[in-house]
């Protein structure tokens, strides 16, 4: 009785539409600072993705750890699409920037502050310069007149009127100084300053000079103590940004200066800089990160840098990182170190992958990454490593992230290889039952995981198999699988799987077998 209310469910959910889910809102990050690109590094934590079996879609997530694209950095030479970042998104970051000013419905501005906000929502750029300006000008004294400045200057900066946008930025520094938008007018001045030294603006030039180099670690202008990463750091790394782009011979040097440096107070500094080191490919840049790696006292600066050593493919970059993997115990910049070298595409990195990849007194979650990498590339030699590593090892989950990356290699030396972990009644079920899934995954023959069913005596590698079926989408997974069981399968438990499965499939070839079954 309790398959046959199930089989009527089933077909009673066939029936019915699938109701769409509402669209969610994604408000985009809001980019305005480097500290947003550190989030490139932490895809790794997408892998846990990959235990979703039912989600087998997911999987492919993990990919993203490759991040292949990060090379194209090394060729912007200018930077220019970082300004993207810092500007570019303009209309929701307008609406919460400007949000945030004191709300006060007597401020006689405030009709002039919507109609500017809106204009500037819908780009048009001289319409909001206007307004924000005439703000300004009739309200001096408003709780806005500060931040209006600086969205005047915003809105001209969108529009090339350079020279304008800096005089309003300038105005802004003299007469509000505690405006809730100055540090971000500090950054915009510096961005503007870029622009205009490209365009030949002597001033401009002499400005991004100055204003890159760091402050003397003896400087005592901060009687608070260290500025933090919000603080004036910001506008220094868009004025070394903006002369790197200008003047690479000056600004590595700087760069270099910045991060020699060991004291607490320019820390913040240093985990910008290294970023910004990396992206341009000059004889130092090498020098420079591999010292940063080594000696810098921040553990984030030392990670930072050996991440974009990824970028920097050379045989002492190679060595450096081979060299973390020997002697460091601390976890993350161990994974930096993996990430890095498997980046390299040389026969020496992969190497040193699979050697770590081996070693049992090395941590097992910087060997599973080693694992995942060297599955990432698809060579025959680390295919073949791979497959004799699975014997060798001990550890569950390292073996899991074999089987895993053998299937995302595919080939059909790997496929065949996996059926015959399915197959192995000596290897754990579960191992067998992940195996079967991934081998499916990889592209294994549908004709022999169909006739696999009758041969297999385990029940539990029935219902994977259940499982397995239901997620190919070639005909013959729903006629020669899931119906045969529905229709003959004696074990009433494994039949209601296949009959749930009918259901989920909205195939009318599926409706009918239900509909047939109701009627016996």
């Amino acid at each position: 009785m309790h398959a046959m209310q199930l089989v009527v469910v089933a077909v009673v959910g066939m029936q019915q539409p699938v109701v769409p889910l509402p669209p969610v809102l994604v408000r985009p990050p809001v980019a305005a600072h480097l500290d947003g690109l550190k989030a490139l590094q932490g895809l790794d934590a997408l892998a846990g993705l990959e235990g979703l079996q039912g989600l087998a879609a997911l999987d492919g997530i993990e990919a993203l750890q490759g991040f292949d694209a990060l090379q194209g950095f090394a060729a912007l030479e200018g930077l220019d699409a970082l300004e993207g970042l810092a500007g570019g998104i303009t209309g929701l970051d307008v609406l919460d920037d400007q949000s945030a000013a004191q709300d006060d419905s007597q401020d006689p501005a405030d009709s002039l502050w919507r109609a500017a906000q809106q204009a500037f929502n819908r780009g048009d750029y001289s319409s909001a310069a206007n307004l924000y300006g005439d703000l300004t000008r009739r309200y001096p004294n408003s709780t806005r007149g500060g931040d209006a400045l600086y969205w005047a200057a915003f809105a001209l900066y969108k529009n090339d009127d350079l020279a304008h946008a800096r005089s309003l930025l300038v105005t802004q520094q003299r007469r509000y100084p505690k405006a809730a938008t100055r540090r971000d007018g500090d950054a915009l001045f510096a961005r503007i300053q870029t622009a205009l030294a490209k365009q030949g603006d002597e001033e401009a030039r002499r400005w991004l000079s100055q204003n890159a180099q760091p402050r003397s670690e003896t400087d005592t202008t901060h009687a608070k103590g260290c500025a933090s990463e919000d603080d004036d750091d910001d506008m220094r790394i868009e004025a070394l940004k903006g002369l790197l782009q200008m003047d690479a011979a000056n600004a590595v040097p700087i760069l270099r200066k910045v991060l020699a440096r060991r004291d607490a107070c320019s820390t913040a500094l240093r985990r910008k800089a290294v970023f910004i080191v990396s992206q341009k490919r000059t004889p130092e840049t090498e020098d420079i990160l591999l010292d940063a790696a080594q000696h810098d006292p921040d553990s984030e600066v030392r990670q930072q840098a050996v991440f974009w050593l990824s970028q920097v493919p050379t045989d002492r970059a190679v060595e450096m990182l081979d060299s973390i993997l020997k002697t460091s115990s601390d976890q993350e910049l161990l994974e930096k170190a993996i990430f890095a070298l498997s980046q390299q595409h040389s026969p020496k990195a992969a190497e040193i992958l699979r050697a770590y990849a081996e070693r049992s007194n090395a941590p097992a979650e910087a060997r599973e990454k080693a694992i995942f990498w060297l599955g990432q590339q698809h060579s025959s030699e680390n295919a073949a490593f791979l497959r004799g590593l699975y014997a060798k090892l001990t550890d569950e989950d390292l073996k899991d992230k074999v089987i895993f990356s053998l299937s995302q290699m595919r080939g059909a030396e790997n496929q065949r290889w996996l059926m015959d972990i399915a197959l192995n009644e000596r290897e754990p079920i579960e191992q067998r039952k992940k195996a079967l899934f991934r081998a499916s995954e990889a592209g294994a023959d549908l004709g022999e995981l169909a006739t696999l069913y009758d041969r297999m005596q385990n029940r539990d590698m029935k219902e994977r198999l259940i499982f397995v079926y239901s997620q190919r989408h070639e005909p013959a997974a729903l006629d020669a699988a899931l119906i045969k069981i529905a229709k003959t399968e004696q074990d009433k438990e494994l039949r209601k799987k296949a009959i749930f499965w009918l259901g989920q499939s909205h195939d009318p070839r599926a409706a009918q077998v239900l509909l047939d079954i109701i009627n016996q």
